[in-house]
């Protein structure tokens, strides 16, 4: 906060939910991300985790002392009204309304320590709890049914024949079908492997689908990948040659209504989420990677496939204040170092198509 800035005032809020609006308006008025807010309470001696913070303003309970007084003194605020928040708090517990906000502050101390910190959309879970599970295979398999009785000579006699003669057709029609792939391979140019005509052997015929798990993003057409610059801070994502990005790692993350999550897996900085700040309201806003959580964040995605074949997959923020627009790459889109941003859905989706990889096992 800059000195004389006038600050949210907890003084107002009657209940955790309104004092957590009040947060969230303390922490926009920063200006500070939570990787800056967490470097501040490092300089001051506190702990703040990025994802913690990320987590507390997601709930609709109250946070934990010791937590509401690194983050306010992280933000900027004087001592004396680092005191005005402090009372309030202690106010709302005393009323009853902290009771379940006491269970949820020790369920956080104990996934902080795991190393499973990281919420889930909308506050409400890990993103695991939201994949889609197959399932479960019988514990057993049924048993055997009882063999017929067995049937007169003449019958068994009739039923070898019938069988022989099934087979004898069966093979026929597979002969018929291997003359007429054999024919269609002949006049499409030996596609070979599913590839469309004009395209090398060996050559998919489209990208595969996105799917749950480790990605590289590609830009598609390209060899450029999805990442941060090495040595920022910022978290905005740039294409830069797949060599080069593999920091951080993405993988891809299915929530509700076949939306998804790209989740990023940085060095320094941890597990945290691509996304659109400000809820998408400012044109041509940063597409970055911060801390998963935020609500003033668009972090939920459509993967669009584009084309006939599909060329690749659009992008789009699911809910942003600004409909009607597509991560792009902005700028000269044939230099290394082009940032994405949010753009109006092009026509021709120039700039806007991916395709989602498996990350090979080097996570270049």
């Amino acid at each position: 906060m800059t000195p004389g800035e006038h600050t949210p005032d907890p003084r107002g809020a009657r209940t955790p939910a309104e004092f957590l609006a009040r947060l969230q308006a303390l922490k926009d008025r920063s200006g500070f991300t939570y990787r800056e807010l967490s470097a501040r309470a490092e300089a001051r001696g506190d702990l703040l985790p990025r994802s913690t913070v990320a987590n507390m303003l997601s709930r609709a309970t109250l946070p934990r002392e010791e937590l509401l007084t690194a983050f306010v003194r992280a933000c900027g605020v004087a001592p004396a009204e680092l005191e005005s928040w402090r009372k309030v708090r202690r106010e709302l517990a005393g009323r009853g309304t902290y009771a379940p906000a006491e269970a949820a502050g020790t369920e956080a101390v104990g996934t902080e320590a795991a190393g499973t910190d990281e919420p889930g959309p909308e506050g409400a879970g890990s993103e695991a709890d939201q994949v889609p599970r197959s399932p479960a295979p019988p514990s057993s398999w049924p048993e055997a049914a009882e063999p017929p009785a067995t049937p007169p000579p003449g019958t068994r006699f009739r039923i070898r024949r019938a069988v022989v003669a099934a087979v004898a057709v069966a093979g026929l029609v597979l002969a018929g079908v291997s003359v007429v792939a054999a024919f269609r391979d002949g006049r499409t140019g030996h596609a070979g492997h599913g590839g469309q005509a004009g395209q090398p052997s060996g050559t998919p015929a489209a990208p595969a689908a996105p799917a749950a798990g480790d990605v590289r993003i590609r830009v598609t057409g390209t060899d450029f990948c999805l990442g941060e610059r090495r040595g920022t801070r910022s978290g905005r994502i740039h294409q830069l040659p797949c060599a080069e990005a593999g920091v951080p790692l993405y993988s891809l993350a299915a929530v509700a209504g076949g939306r998804w999550r790209i989740v990023s897996d940085h060095p320094d900085y941890g597990p945290g989420c691509s996304g659109i700040p400000s809820g998408g309201r400012i044109p041509g806003a940063a597409y970055e990677d911060s801390e998963c959580g935020d609500p003033s964040r668009v972090e939920t995605f459509a993967l669009q496939p584009y084309g006939t074949p599909v060329r690749g997959h659009r992008i789009v923020p699911v809910g942003s204040a600004t409909p009607g627009t597509c991560v792009t790459v902005t700028g000269d889109r044939t230099a290394a170092g082009a940032r994405l941003a949010q753009a109006p859905c092009a026509p021709d989706a120039a700039g806007q198509l991916f395709v989602f990889e498996r990350r090979p096992a080097s996570g270049g």
